[in-house]
């Protein structure tokens, strides 16, 4: 799918552009970032490994697939 968007739409998008680099740098650091839940891996503050593969076989029987920790 090769469609561009038309010049409105364009114009539009250099406008929020423009707008949003004019906003003070703290705020568009409190914006720039959208927090998602990641279910496992949000559960626990922390957790840690001995060696690599238990870290992948741990996230192979814990993790959803959609979250891409799986291997390839």
């Amino acid at each position: 799918m090769d469609e561009q968007p038309d010049t409105e739409t364009r114009k539009q998008w250099f406008e929020e552009f423009e707008a949003a680099a004019r906003r003070p740098l703290e705020v568009r650091m409190k914006y720039a970032f959208i927090h998602t839940y990641k279910p496992v891996l949000d559960d626990a503050t922390y957790r840690s490994f001995d060696t690599m593969e238990e870290y992948r076989n741990w996230c192979e029987e814990n993790l959803p697939d959609w979250l891409g920790y799986g291997r390839v």
